[in-house]
């Protein structure tokens, strides 16, 4: 935008430069000296004519403020110490917990929205967002990443530049349980840029990335391990180390149902490696996080358990809760095969009342899963029940047929042990139907790709 389309109207130009001249105890004469008439600078602040630029800068020069103060009642370097301040609001996430983040972000958006600046106002947004997602308020989370995304629309800025805040609501949809919508998101916007020729690299790293989570929990792994090959095509391209990082530790995933294990271990060393480096905290734990559940395939279980509780105790630092709650659920599975389902079956119930339908509901899920075969262990058949069906509803409503069919085996022999044949052969039916739909036939056509 050109000086003259930031500018003010000219009544409220003519009051400030008043304001300004009265506060230094000028004249008019002196204000006007020696390129304008006193009788100019009355006019100019009754608000009857507009300023030009020449105008505007000698009087800024004469007032001893910025050309850009004077003619928007911006500060000068206003949007450049904005954006400082929003890397220091980041680093304060990354280090501190989203608490004290929260508090800098909301700052630098009443800030940005005194100054209309939409760019820095939907990076503030942004921020806040993330911050509600991470200590679990993901419907706030939700509402941020709208605004944020409307306020860059607004703006007239690119679909790759919109691309973080859809890429956060979709975070909160799949945290939220919603996998189908936070799927179609991240797939429509992939395939509006792949067709539109918006190659950026970042962009489609970010979304490839996010998508593989909720593919994999909706047992469409094939998708899932395509958008892994494409992530880490795009890898070399892309510009944020943290991206690359992100999609390290996505990939590993794939890798993980794969079977290649040292190859996904390999990838989460890489990526613990920049996020060291980046000092991101949260970020840091999620992969001690996954190299746990890594160990824990591999039948580590000393290691899987030291890692994981290490993810838990950085988690639990910067008030994470969301994601406390969850390693929480995979470090009891670890402790249940270790011998110690007392200790096991306490975690979780500590943890159930942060995760619900709404929140977490994969995880909680596995919560109600573990307490039903700990339950099972104890010959409580009555409570394994209860938890087995409280899982069932919550992966039904997620969609998540990654984790239906496995559930449906252990009801159902519950079920045929006590007895209830028929109410067995309908559980078994149930996994059945989830282990032939495994996802890829009904996600619907896969987006169009990058020219790679």
């Amino acid at each position: 935008m050109g000086d003259r389309d930031d500018r003010d109207d000219p009544g409220t130009i003519g009051r400030r430069v008043q304001r300004l001249r009265a506060e230094r105890g000028m004249t008019q004469r002196q204000l006007a000296e020696p390129a304008y008439t006193p009788a100019y600078i009355s006019t100019l602040e009754a608000g009857r004519v507009r300023p030009s630029d020449e105008a505007l800068r000698h009087l800024a020069e004469r007032l001893g403020v910025g050309y850009e103060e004077l003619a928007t009642g911006r500060p000068a370097r206003l949007a450049t110490d904005l954006r400082l301040r929003l890397t220091e609001a980041r680093r304060t996430l990354a280090t501190e917990g989203a608490e004290q983040a929260a508090g800098q972000y909301a700052e630098l958006l009443a800030e940005a929205e005194a100054y209309e600046l939409p760019e820095e106002r939907a990076a503030a947004l942004l921020g806040l967002g993330e911050c509600a997602v991470e200590t679990g308020e993901l419907i706030a989370g939700r509402r941020y990443f709208e605004q944020a995304e409307e306020c860059l629309t607004e703006a007239g800025a690119p679909l790759p530049a919109r691309v973080p805040a859809l890429r956060g609501r979709a975070l909160a949809h799949y945290l939220a349980g919603e996998l189908r919508y936070a799927v179609y998101l991240l797939e429509s916007t992939l395939d509006e840029l792949n067709r539109g020729g918006l190659h950026d690299p970042d962009a489609l790293l970010l979304l490839y990335a996010s998508a593989i989570g909720p593919y994999m929990d909706m047992g469409a792994h094939a998708r899932a391990a395509q958008a892994a090959e494409l992530a880490l095509s795009l890898a070399p391209s892309a510009g944020d180390p943290a991206l690359v990082a992100r999609m390290h530790r996505s990939v590993a995933r794939t890798l993980l149902a794969d079977g290649r294990l040292a190859e996904a271990d390999a990838s989460l060393a890489r990526a613990a490696e920049l996020y060291r480096t980046l000092q991101l905290r949260t970020e840091l734990a999620n992969c001690h996080w996954m190299r746990g559940y890594v160990c824990a395939q591999n039948g580590e279980l000393p290691r899987a358990e030291e890692e994981m509780r290490e993810a838990l105790g950085m988690l639990s630092a910067t008030r994470a809760a969301l994601y406390s709650s969850q390693v929480a659920v995979e470090l009891a599975d670890v402790l249940h095969r270790r011998g110690k389902s007392g200790e096991a079956a306490e975690l979780l119930h500590g943890i159930l009342d942060d995760l619900s339908s709404e929140r977490g509901a994969v995880h909680a899920a596995g919560a109600h899963r573990l307490l039903g075969i700990i339950a099972e262990d104890a010959r409580d058949t009555e409570a394994a029940e209860e938890h087995y069906v409280r899982a069932l509803s919550l992966l039904e409503r997620a969609g998540a047929a990654g984790d239906l069919a496995d559930l449906c085996r252990l009801l159902g022999d519950l079920l045929r042990r006590t007895g209830r044949v028929e109410a067995a052969l309908d559980a078994y039916r149930t996994g059945l139907g989830h282990r032939t739909a495994p996802g890829t036939t009904t996600l619907g056509p896969a987006p169009a790709q990058p020219p790679l």
